[in-house]
């Protein structure tokens, strides 16, 4: 899907590396990470149940299902009330409403490994992973002005309120999980939970940029990475995705395991999604070379 804005407009979000740290969330990280390390010091078999499942909602459902796939590209159709849902989920994984990922990733499409890409390697691997979030003005919040790259999401309250207001549901769930499983139930099923899928889902912004193979010769440093589309529930399948962004498919070998693909499947055959946009090995992708 292409974008609205210009360059010109992107490179004003997310400007050539801004080496000025945003101390606010800076804090908000350590805190997140030291509450992860402490979760290692309070297992139990319930919290690691817990925290598994609720990663699967909120990375596996939630990102790769909801963020990426569905709102970010369209790859499929779906009852607005499951879209909605996988947005809820999406928020829970703590990487900014669905509004502010969305505009994100569909600028990092536009200008990848370009001036004004989010997230380039190019600018160092650090910053590929997550120095970009600890770095310059953070759009979390700025839903107005990341709504012009989801114009489509902006039509809709839900997602407007959501994405002002994304770390609520987060908040709700530590609440319950306090009530039900106390604190070290919270330790893992946020802060542990919430570390670990933001890692996750940075490999692909780093580690697929950076290592791995090339099926197609996108104009990208994109690549198809086994371990970390393991870990993301199929997302790890990156050049494959850079080639054919709209497809809901991105594991397109019969090896290439792929967690959405086989998902989207099962909510076809129930009578949950339809149009889907799949492309396959044979498929051609056009590439026009960008001038250097």
């Amino acid at each position: 899907m292409v974008i609205s804005g210009s360059p010109a407009k992107t490179d004003t979000v997310f400007p050539p590396r801004v080496k000025k740290l945003n101390w606010m969330t800076v804090t908000v990280m350590v805190i997140f990470h030291i509450g992860a390390v402490a979760a290692l010091f309070n297992f139990s078999w319930r919290n690691l149940i817990v925290a598994a499942v609720l990663l699967w909602f909120t990375v596996g459902l939630g990102i790769s299902m909801g963020y990426h796939r569905l709102h970010t590209h369209r790859g499929y159709k779906c009852p607005l009330w499951l879209e909605y849902f996988f947005g809820l989920c999406g928020a829970m994984s703590l990487e900014g409403g669905p509004i502010f990922w969305v505009g994100t990733h569909r600028i990092h499409h536009q200008r990848s490994d370009l001036p004004g890409d989010p997230h380039s390697p190019k600018e160092g691997a650090f910053w590929a992973h997550m120095g970009w979030i600890l770095n310059g003005e953070g759009n979390h919040n700025k839903t107005e002005k990341m709504a012009q790259f989801a114009p489509d999401l902006a039509k809709h309250r839900f997602y407007m309120v959501l994405n002002s207001w994304h770390w609520v549901p987060t908040v709700v769930l530590g609440l319950i999980l306090w009530v039900t499983g106390g604190f070290s139930m919270v330790l893992w099923g946020i802060f542990l939970r919430i570390v670990v899928g933001m890692h996750f889902t940075w490999f692909v912004n780093s580690a697929t940029h950076m290592w791995g193979s090339r099926r197609f010769e996108t104009t990208d440093t994109s690549r198809n990475l086994w371990w970390v589309a393991l870990l993301t529930f199929g997302e790890g399948w990156h050049n494959n995705h850079h080639a054919h962004p709209a497809s809901i498919r991105h594991g397109l070998a019969w090896y290439e395991i792929d967690h959405s693909w086989i998902l989207v499947n099962i909510l076809k055959f129930l009578g949950l999604a339809w149009d889907l946009k799949v492309a396959t090995l044979d498929s051609q992708v056009a590439v026009q070379r960008r001038a250097a």
